[in-house]
């Protein structure tokens, strides 16, 4: 399978496991803590292969860019702490979960506050639950480490102005970072911000809160610029102990020829697979030329 391979041959310890909420929570019922049991169980199948038989690590990821439904008021934050506490609950036991709050939260304007009492909500259930792991918090304008002390073009407030502000009684929650492309999209083949000066007062920012963060979602084209600012990444990553891991989007035999990132001939990181042009894909291009070369030799991610 493709997490046998990165496990094996690759040596990757992490896995980021995305789903939606409505999947999780049907609209029938609402979000909260009534599951879909069928879909639970087989997301559940696939977090304890990668937990349990391979010994990675798995982060859950609700794909939902701090929504639910239709409407914006489909759920509210109380429904989202209850979601939490009964996911977290069912793999409390598990000390290879990480708990992702949302993907992506975004276009959120003057809602900077609502984003941190979400995040709060979702700490302070999965604490509830009497889960330790560690969680990963988002911010605001898709979580962008380019933009974490920026208004954005959306008109989102800076995520820190507030994302100081959150509270785990165990110390154990993280700052969820995303970071890609030229103008931060993810939809193009070219790489032309660095990655490391983007990042350099996101760094700053959380040296002086004293706080961590993990990249859980950066990518690049089929090209040389982007097998540079990729390695850039990685190894900015490895130089700043303010980060303790990431994750590269993506790969999964759901791709097919698809690009999930960075442009029509970059494919996906599925092994295997090609790209909807025919050539080769992400995994033997981007993942060979700038990814493998920087794998972490550590087993463990913290």
């Amino acid at each position: 399978s493709t997490v046998d391979i990165f496990v094996d041959r690759e040596k990757i310890n992490f896995f980021r496991v995305t789903f939606l909420m409505e999947r999780m929570c049907p609209l029938a019922t609402g979000l909260g803590s009534t599951f879909n049991e069928t879909y639970f169980n087989e997301f559940a199948d696939a977090i304890n292969y990668i937990t349990d038989t391979k010994g990675a690590y798995a982060l859950l990821d609700p794909h939902n860019y701090m929504r639910y439904g239709l409407h914006s008021n489909a759920a509210t934050t109380d429904q989202f702490k209850d979601f939490w506490q009964e996911l977290a609950g069912r793999f409390v036991y598990n000390p290879k979960v990480v708990f992702g709050i949302n993907n992506e939260p975004h276009t959120m304007v003057r809602k900077l506050h609502l984003i941190l009492k979400n995040d709060q909500a979702a700490i302070d259930g999965i604490r509830a639950a009497g889960a330790n792991q560690l969680i990963l918090a988002p911010g605001n304008g898709f979580t962008g480490g380019h933009s974490w002390t920026q208004v954005t073009g959306n008109g989102d407030e800076p995520s820190s102005d507030l994302m100081n502000q959150l509270v785990d009684p165990l110390n154990n929650t993280a700052i969820d970072i995303h970071e890609v492309d030229e103008d931060f999209s993810g939809s193009h083949d070219q790489c032309t911000q660095p990655g490391p000066s983007n990042l350099a007062a996101l760094t700053q920012w959380l040296k002086d809160n004293g706080l961590k963060a993990m990249i859980t979602e950066f990518g690049g084209g089929n090209n040389e610029g982007c097998f540079q600012a990729v390695t850039d990444l990685i190894q900015y990553i490895a130089d700043n102990d303010v980060y303790i891991g990431w994750a590269i989007w993506a790969a999964g035999p759901i791709w097919g020829t698809a690009s999930p990132c960075c442009g029509a001939d970059t494919g996906s990181l599925e092994p295997g697979q090609v790209n909807d042009q025919g050539g080769p894909n992400a995994f033997q291009t981007v993942w060979a030329q700038a990814v493998r070369p920087n794998i972490p030799k550590r087993k463990n991610l913290f």
